[in-house]
Order: structure tokens, then C-alpha cells, then sequence
């Protein structure tokens, strides 16, 4: 995988002939290439994908592990007492806690049940959840080393926290291309909280295809007015002159292609001509009238408004279904520095119906097994209070050393429970996880050996997992 793949794949046939005198070399030159690359079909799959889709639910900011499903009761005992030198061990603070003289311990004020055969605690705020853990992968030993928002989304999105890298999305789209020509391969929705106290900044560097080709990039659904930005014919101009237009357009186009071969410019006119497609298929896949009141029902009735995160999840099972490979889901306001009882309500009854609403839709039209749904946040929080702390509320730090994810569908190994903390869950004493391993396994249910799926770029083979070790979490697996 590397430029001159992307050049010779993406060669117009007018420039072909106008370099007629080297047809022989250019017919050599592909012999020793590899075919399907060559011609622009997906990369081959190292070994038959478990998963076709992903949805990708980002809970933007970091739940809080201990109010959701690491259950620590011993932490009752320790209320208002301070976190042991020993447990800290030295770890570097954020800037918004590193000044506080104590760091006392914030118990859970939330009740916890177990649930299901496997016995996974879940906490009360979270009751649709608790009926499918079953169903589910836990991951409660995930950690990275990112302390701040921006690098560690950045991290968990692109195996990076420096900005710039192809995001897990684009790489999905890079090695199994499009299911569907009317649809883009990856699509961004970003829902609206309830509750929008302290919401993070988030842009589209996160969804970005790096130094993949920008038709690898996501493409954002917008949750309010046109799905997409001037998707819609402004008044006056008919479907016919906008062909006409793009037919213009794509001819000038090819004549900079002709004369640089700059692969974005190809990029250019397959983004034109998707946008023409989408002029019919996107009202289609949107206009949720159709949808029975079963299905309604099923997700809650937030999801008949737009920009909710039911309506978001709801929208993303008519994305997969329509053969969109990858739909990343961004919500917000999980950085709960203070308010925890006003804030994490809110939160959790905005996700919590509709993640069990998407995953029972998804049995029942027959793609569960193929869509692989993935919900967690950046990191964790601390168990010590940030500002005040009373029993009935405190607020919580950013904490990169544990936190908790899950899985479901497309090759997980349903009520798997992996990893443990200490009773204070802040440090990981069983099955560590760390981010590269998270997408090694992602990669490896969609059929790549991530150490073998590349992207030549600046001299080297570059890798979402990176140079450093990943392993495949084969726990997690079916």
C-alpha cells in the first residue's frame, strides 16, 4: 500500500492514452502491482470479517467507571477520607485538581445490582442496559495515557494524540470500501445532550482520513435542517442543470488530474457525484415517518426528535442496514468535574433505552451478527471528589488509568466480563487493555491482522495500532 498504488489505481483513461508512448511499461507496471488494488477495490481481508459495520457510540468527556459498572463498596468506608499515597503512586494531576490540598474519596452514590447469568453489576441509573448484559463484552481494565480531552479522543479515535492521523472509520473504509454507491462508506452524527452543562469541544479532525485518500474521511450528518449542506438544489435550479453543472465541473477536473494526477482531485469528483446520489437516497434514509410506532416504542420517544441520541442510534441501524460501513456517534457532556447527581441522570437516560432499543432492532432485522456496536468514552474518572463533596454530590476528574468500555454484536463473545480494578478503581490488578489493543481487536473483527494493514506514507508503513506492542483481545472474541 503505498503512492504509486494510489496513482496507477486512480488513472483516467484520457490521461492513459495521451501517455500512449509508455502503454507497454504502464501495462508492465500493473502486472507487477496488486490487482485488485490496482483497479481500486477494497483491500483484500486478511481472513473472513466477523463484523461488516460498526457503530460507534463516543460518550464525549468520561464516564464515571464507578457510578456506572466498576462497583467498589468498600469505598463506602473510606467517605471523606483522603486517597492513599500508595494508591496515587505518583500520578501526574490535571491542572483542575492538582491544587486541591486533599483528595477525598467520593463514594458512588448510586445503587448497584447484578444482572444477567454472567452477574455483571450495573448501576441503577442504567436499568434498560442491565436487562442485555448478556448480550454484551465488559471491558472494565481499559486504560491509556492521555489525561486531557483533545489528546486522548484523539487517541482513542486515531491510536494517536497528536491530531492528523486517520481515524478508525476511515481505516474501515480504506480496507472494506462501500456497500452501498447512494451512501457514503462512513458517516458522523453528533447528538445533543438533555442536559448541556459543560459540553466538550469536538471537530472534525477526529473523523478525518489523515493521509488516506479524503474519500476515507466521515462524512457529518447534521441533526437539524438538511441532513448534509447544500445536498438540496438551491431555488431555481433544477436536477437537470445541477447534472449539468457537475458534468461541467467533472470534466475540468479531469483535465487538473490529466495535467498533475493529484489523487485529491479524483477524490473531488467522486465526492461530486456522490453528493448528486445522495440527492435521493439521503431523504430517504432520514424521513423516519415511514417507521412504525413499534420501533418508537422500542427506543424511546425522544427518538421521533431530531439531534437526540435515540434518534441518532435510530438513524445509524437505517445507515448499516442501508450498507453504511461505519456510523461514529458522538454525545456529549460526560465531564463531570461537579454536579454528578443533576448531570449523570440526565446522561445515562439519554443512552440508555436506546442503546438496548438499537441492539434489539438489530437482532430482529437479522444484522446483529454483523454489526459490531462499541460504547465508552476517552477515559475514566477519579474516585476522589473535584471541588466539594457531601453524600449527596460531589464532582470527578479526568483519569486515563481505568475506565470502562463495552461491546456487542459482530463477533463478541456475548457476557464476557473482563478486566479488574482495585477497590478504589483506580488501578488496573487483572487484564490490562490498553487502547492499541482495543483496535487491534476492532480490526481483527473486521478481517485485518493489524500488524500486516498498512498505509505506506513518508517512507514508512504506518499502522493504526502504531510501532509500539498491541495484542488482539481474544477474550472479547466469539
Amino acid at each position: 500500500m503505498n503512492p504509486i498504488h494510489d496513482f496507477t489505481r486512480n488513472i483516467t483513461r484520457r490521461y492513459f492514452f495521451k501517455a500512449g508512448s509508455h502503454a507497454v511499461g504502464w501495462a508492465a507496471l500493473a502486472s507487477l502491482l496488486d490487482g485488485d488494488k490496482a483497479h481500486g477495490a477494497p483491500v483484500k481481508t486478511h481472513f473472513p470479517a466477523k463484523a461488516k459495520h460498526v457503530i460507534y457510540l463516543h460518550m464525549v468527556g468520561g464516564p464515571a467507571q464507578m457510578d456506572l459498572y466498576d462497583y467498589k463498596p468498600k469505598m463506602q468506608e473510606w467517605y471523606d477520607k483522603d486517597l492513599p499515597d500508595s494508591i496515587r503512586n505518583g500520578q501526574r494531576l490535571t491542572t483542575m485538581t492538582s491544587g486541591q490540598k486533599r483528595f477525598p474519596i467520593a463514594p458512588s452514590m448510586f445503587k448497584f445490582a447484578q444482572h444477567g447469568k454472567s452477574g455483571m453489576w450495573v448501576s441503577e441509573l442504567l436499568p434498560w442496559t442491565a436487562k442485555m448484559v448478556d448480550d454484551m463484552a465488559f471491558v472494565r481494565s481499559m486504560y491509556t495515557e492521555a489525561i486531557n480531552h483533545e489528546p486522548a479522543i484523539s487517541f482513542i479515535q486515531t491510536g494517536n494524540q497528536v491530531t492528523g492521523r486517520p481515524c478508525l472509520g476511515a481505516w474501515a473504509s480504506y480496507g472494506l470500501g462501500s456497500l452501498n454507491e447512494n451512501l457514503p462508506t462512513f458517516v458522523v452524527l453528533v447528538a445533543k445532550p438533555t442536559n448541556t452543562e459543560q459540553v466538550q469541544a469536538i471537530s472534525a479532525r477526529l473523523w478525518a482520513s489523515g493521509y488516506l485518500s479524503g474519500e476515507h474521511a466521515g462524512v457529518p450528518f447534521r441533526t437539524a435542517g438538511d441532513p448534509i449542506l447544500y445536498i438540496n438544489n438551491p431555488p431555481g435550479v433544477s436536477s437537470d442543470v445541477r447534472r449539468k453543472t457537475l458534468d461541467g465541473l467533472q470534466k475540468l477536473n479531469e483535465l487538473n488530474y490529466s495535467a498533475l494526477g493529484d489523487p485529491e482531485t479524483r477524490t473531488r469528483i467522486q465526492q461530486y457525484e456522490m453528493a448528486f446520489r445522495m440527492q435521493s437516497s439521503v431523504p430517504e434514509l432520514t424521513d423516519l415517518a415511514r417507521e412504525p410506532e413499534s420501533t418508537f416504542k422500542l427506543y424511546g420517544d425522544a427518538a421521533k426528535k431530531p439531534g437526540t441520541f435515540a434518534n441518532t442510534v435510530l438513524l445509524a441501524r437505517r445507515m448499516v442496514e442501508r450498507g453504511v460501513r461505519f456510523v461514529q456517534i458522538y454525545h456529549n457532556n460526560w465531564d463531570t468535574h461537579g454536579n454528578v447527581a443533576g448531570r449523570l441522570p440526565d446522561q445515562c437516560r439519554d443512552v440508555d433505552q436506546a442503546c438496548y432499543g438499537l441492539i434489539q432492532d438489530l437482532k430482529k432485522r437479522g444484522i446483529y451478527d454483523e454489526t459490531l456496536v462499541i460504547w465508552g468514552g476517552e477515559f475514566g474518572r477519579t474516585i476522589y471528589s473535584q471541588g466539594g463533596l457531601s453524600k449527596q454530590n460531589y464532582g470527578r476528574d479526568h483519569h486515563p488509568r481505568c475506565f470502562t468500555m463495552w461491546m456487542a454484536g459482530g463477533g463478541i463473545k456475548p457476557g464476557a466480563i473482563l478486566g479488574e480494578t482495585d477497590d478504589f478503581s483506580y488501578n488496573i490488578v487483572k487484564d490490562p487493555v490498553h487502547i492499541r489493543d482495543f483496535h487491534a481487536t476492532v480490526l481483527q473483527l473486521l478481517g485485518f491482522d493489524h500488524q500486516r494493514f498498512t498505509y505506506r506514507y513518508q517512507g514508512l508503513d504506518q499502522r493504526l495500532t502504531g510501532v509500539e506492542p498491541a495484542r488482539v483481545v481474544k477474550e472479547l472474541l466469539a
